[in-house]
């Protein structure tokens, strides 16, 4: 039975003798090996010099705070069912008094992990957060000899609470969203008040 009526026609050719022997083939490939002796060399000394990279270059997660150094992470769990490699958990825990400056809303992150051996650095987790609290930064990830080193939590991802020591990621932010914070209208961008 015939499928199609492309049929093609096939022929047994027989081998030259130099051809047997790989002789060709052979130059063929020590001709391109010796092209390549004469090329500039794209093999750069790391860790004494690095590529340059872009801006938007995504790297080490962080945890972000707010002008008062609340943390802005709410445990909404976004970011963990954005997440291809399911690489982000969290247990989320209730605000108590007298927490208020360390946790923007009631609800807040009592653990969050991300296994940076799972990770892909699609930056879905960076999309989905209505809150702005996770962005990927232009840090490497080091390179450990366990797993366990290898899932950072809040002792790693949260930046510090000194303005001077913050992670700038404005580089990973379009005009838009820089327009959407300038506009404290919005319940997003107000800064939480202890005397309200």
């Amino acid at each position: 039975m015939q499928l199609t009526n492309r049929s093609k026609v096939v022929v047994k050719k027989e081998m030259t003798l130099s051809e047997r022997l790989y002789i060709p083939a052979i130059f063929s490939g020590m001709l391109i090996t010796l092209k390549h002796l004469f090329r500039k060399k794209v093999t750069i000394q790391y860790p004494e010099q690095t590529r340059e990279v872009s801006k938007i270059w995504r790297g080490q997660h962080v945890l972000k705070r707010d002008e008062i150094g609340a943390e802005r992470c709410t445990a909404c769990g976004l970011c963990a069912v954005a997440c291809p490699a399911e690489a982000i958990t969290m247990v989320a825990a209730e605000r108590k008094p007298g927490e208020e400056h360390l946790y923007r809303e009631e609800k807040y992150a009592a653990s969050y992990e991300i296994n940076m051996l799972r990770c892909i650095f699609c930056g879905d987790c960076e999309e989905a957060c209505p809150k702005e609290a996770i962005f990927l930064t232009d840090r490497k990830v080091d390179s450990l000899y366990t797993r366990a080193e290898l899932v950072y939590g809040k002792d790693i991802l949260v930046e510090a609470i000194e303005k001077d020591k913050r992670v700038d990621v404005t580089a990973r932010e379009t005009p838009d969203v820089a327009e959407f914070k300038a506009n404290k209208v919005f319940g997003h961008n107000k800064v939480f008040d202890k005397n309200s």
